[in-house]
């Protein structure tokens, strides 16, 4: 089921040498957002970590390490707890590659990002006996246990 919701945005820059996953969601913990969300980033990492497409619940290691100087070209996703984004990277000389971002995004010169949070909802992931993976969950105040 769909569900609408007013908006709140944040504007963060973090700096060479952080560690952009992470720093997202310290973000998003100290400012306790429910349902909080990617809405665009640009930036340069010098390090990734990536489970690439071909992954599933009982093979999850098609995992890529990648180190070298790369543009973000999109970064997408969910910030809840258990937070789920994808990431497009492009190389000096253009070519772009992407997947589930595990962790290891070391910013080279910037990443300048923008957060939404859906105030009127709540994300959790509960795990999904059809795909194997914590699914995301959507929740509105009725669901909640407190009034809109």
């Amino acid at each position: 089921m769909a569900e609408g919701s007013a908006l709140q945005v944040h504007a963060v820059r973090f700096g060479p040498g952080q560690e952009l996953f992470g720093c997202l969601q310290t973000f998003v913990e100290e400012r306790r957002l429910r349902a909080p969300f990617i809405i665009t980033c640009v930036g340069s990492v010098t390090k990734a970590t990536l489970r690439l497409a071909n992954a599933t619940a009982t093979n999850t290691n098609e995992v890529l390490h990648l180190s070298g100087c790369f543009e973000i070209v999109s970064l997408v996703g969910t910030l809840n707890r258990d937070a789920h984004v994808h990431i497009s990277l492009s190389d000096s000389e253009g070519r772009t590659i992407g997947g589930h971002v595990l962790g290891d995004l070391e910013v080279f010169t910037t990443a300048e990002v923008v957060i939404g949070e859906a105030v009127d909802l709540q994300f959790s992931r509960e795990l999904d006996q059809q795909t194997g993976f914590p699914e995301l969950v959507v929740q509105t105040p009725s669901k909640m246990g407190r009034s809109a």
